[in-house]
């Protein structure tokens, strides 16, 4: 599957966070062609089943990525323009004059605008607009916007997927479908390896909001071990190298409290295996991706967090390098076709601990 025609597609589809239909639909289209089964569960969670081939009970891997994006909601109505307020944390910074489609009783077009700044206070005209003064104006007269939009619709980024110079690309919602995106090409390689582990790949809901889809998927699949594909910050003009990972050099894997040290080196291994660049980011506490909440599920799942690198985080231009995507379905492949039973003996984090203090590595 071409890499660049997958993130087109899912990047394009529409998904807020509790909204997830669309993506969902078009999700279930791609890891069917690539799975035993697929179902939703209440929740909204996509989950496909790859089977391995070892012998029943068999353990589990979970590969997880966020399909909901951050769009915007209808807070109230002024003569046929309409005031929003935000679903996840969008960079309110650059809303002002964004194409976007409401989703009333049809789709409407529509623009999000502010009063022009020769109406504005000289010293507001150096400021980015406040997201409680833009509004979105879908130029139809109040009787009809009153008509066909509700308090309470969602309104989504019209932007298009645009391909850059030298193997990158920008759009809306790479955060998280390039995760996404890497989890269906990683099934498409282990279709032509050998693995004994059974795969759960889950598109997770609501991640941007409360991470409710991660809680409820890993509380029911309960899987061996699990990792959570998302998006990590991309460097960029205006930000410091700890704050980020270079673009174009291979997935982050994370490494701190939230991340199971059995399943970093693990994950390291395969990298080094299989020659996949790659680059340890220290996580030191919250990793504020769905990784959070599977590591605290049940009794505790083993859990690791892999990260593609993106710029402009939750805006309309999110922007990464698609080998950074290939690289990470490599890896999870590489990973998986790893997994033996005799590995899933060797999960308990005080014994990984005592192995690391036993050879020097104490935090690494």
């Amino acid at each position: 599957m071409a890499t660049e025609d997958l993130l087109k597609e899912i990047t394009e589809a529409r998904g807020p966070s509790g909204y997830e239909t669309e993506i969902r639909e078009l999700a279930a289209e791609k890891l069917a062609a690539f799975s035993d089964e697929v179902r939703t569960d209440v929740m909204g969670n996509l989950i496909a089943l790859k089977r391995g081939e070892g012998e029943e009970p068999r353990p589990s891997v979970m590969l997880t990525a966020h399909m909901d994006e951050i769009a915007l909601m209808v807070t109230g109505k002024e003569k046929g323009f309409l005031r929003v307020t935000e679903i996840g944390g969008f960079d309110a910074r650059v809303l002002m004059g964004q194409a976007v489609t409401v989703h009333g009783k049809r789709e409407l077009p529509g623009l999000v605008v502010s009063v022009p700044p020769h109406f504005t206070r000289p010293a507001d005209r150096e400021k980015p607009v406040p997201l409680d003064r833009l509004f979105v104006d879908v130029g139809l007269p109040p009787s009809e916007t009153e008509d066909l939009v509700a308090i309470g619709d969602c309104i989504t980024l019209r932007a298009r997927y645009t391909p850059l110079s030298e193997g990158y690309a920008s759009s809306k919602s790479m955060d998280d479908r390039a995760g996404l995106a890497a989890i269906v090409l990683a099934l498409e390689e282990l279709g032509r390896r050998r693995h004994s582990w059974d795969v759960c790949a889950v598109a997770t809901v609501q991640e941007e909001e409360s991470f409710a889809g991660a809680v409820t998927g890993a509380y029911h699949l309960e899987p061996t071990l699990a990792i959570a594909v998302d998006g990590t910050f991309g460097q960029q003009p205006g930000l410091s190298t700890p704050e980020t990972v270079k673009m174009d050099a291979g997935p982050s894997i994370a490494l701190g409290p939230n991340i199971h040290p059995r399943v970093y080196d693990r994950l390291v291994e395969a990298a080094k295996a299989a020659d996949i660049p790659f680059q340890p980011e220290a996580q030191p506490g919250n990793t504020a991706t769905d990784a959070w909440p599977i590591q605290v599920s049940r009794s505790g799942i083993p859990t690791g967090l892999v990260g593609i690198p993106i710029r402009y985080m939750h805006t309309a231009v999110e922007t990464l390098a698609l080998r950074d995507i290939e690289r990470t379905a490599r890896l999870l492949a590489e990973f998986v076709s790893r997994l033996d039973t005799a590995f899933a003996e060797t999960l308990s984090v005080r014994d990984a601990l005592q192995e690391r203090r036993e050879g020097g590595q104490p935090c690494s």
